[in-house]
């Protein structure tokens, strides 16, 4: 079961990093997907079946249908509940800001309802979501709503947008200082402005990007052991490689090819 990734329309590009869809019956999906962190927020609407999440520190519970799932930082373990029918829109790591007013932090590992989010149109956009009959109809759905939310593109921060996109091309390595001075601004000043429009500290949207990146290199079989894979990605050491890869994936780097590299719904950070 591999997702279908497609490209947002101009009009939304600054903000929308890609539309994708899942499909496929519960015999085809693993019992268990660990989604990991990516750095970004996204729109989730299930057309198909609903799906359990199992959070560490409480019992599981069945996910809305249609939610919004905050920035994550730590992995995500989620059980189909039948056949997955998921549209998904995931946001840039700071383009989600101009379409609400709720703090970005609270929402940090939380499915929340898009009603609590938008009102009854969030109601109304999830019945239209759900009756579309085709992945098109939905990207104009979601875009037509989210131009209509959207009164300013001037919203967009534009020392958040160079870091991010300084985080992203460093693939995630470089110290929070270089990133200062790259950017000419105070630590403090850039980690406030991350905590109130990507929902993220810098370092922390660094180590998932880094993360993610690694993740890449193994899933390509590009690496020929885990501690060139360490080198390449200019961890520490190899300690520190490991503790970076367990917080985020839940398993460790030796676990992971254990598992013949069957981790689900690893994000593409080409998209």
């Amino acid at each position: 079961m591999t997702p279908e990734i497609f490209e947002p329309g101009e009009a939304v590009a600054d903000f929308v990093k890609c539309y994708w869809t899942l499909e496929g019956t519960k015999a085809t999906t693993p019992s268990k997907n660990t989604i990991v962190p990516d750095g970004t927020m996204k729109l989730i609407f299930h057309y198909g079946d609903l799906y359990w999440h199992h959070p560490p520190d409480k019992d599981s519970f069945l996910q809305p249908r249609c939610f919004l799932i905050g920035q994550l930082t730590r992995p995500y373990v989620v059980e189909p509940d039948g056949d997955t029918g998921t549209f998904i829109v995931r946001f840039h790591p700071n383009g989600f800001l101009p379409f609400t007013t709720l703090p970005l932090k609270d929402m940090t590992n939380t499915p929340i309802s898009l009603k609590m989010i938008f009102g009854q149109q969030g109601e109304k956009l999830e019945n239209e979501i759900l009756q579309a009959e085709n992945t098109r109809t939905r990207i104009k759905i979601i875009e037509d709503f989210l131009l209509k939310r959207l009164k300013d593109k001037s919203i967009i921060d534009r020392i958040v947008k160079s870091a991010v996109d300084t985080i992203a091309s460093a693939h995630g390595k470089l110290s929070i200082q270089d990133l200062t001075e790259n950017d000419n601004i105070n630590r403090r000043v850039l980690a406030r402005k991350f905590s109130s429009t990507v929902g993220l500290s810098p370092k922390q949207l660094a180590k998932i990007i880094r993360l993610q990146t690694t993740l890449q290199t193994l899933l390509n079989q590009h690496a020929s052991s885990l501690t060139n894979v360490a080198y390449e990605n200019e961890y520490f050491d190899q300690s520190h490689f490991i503790k970076d890869f367990k917080e985020f994936t839940g398993i460790t780097p030796k676990e992971f090819y254990g598992e013949d590299l069957k981790m689900s719904l690893i994000f593409d950070q080409k998209k």
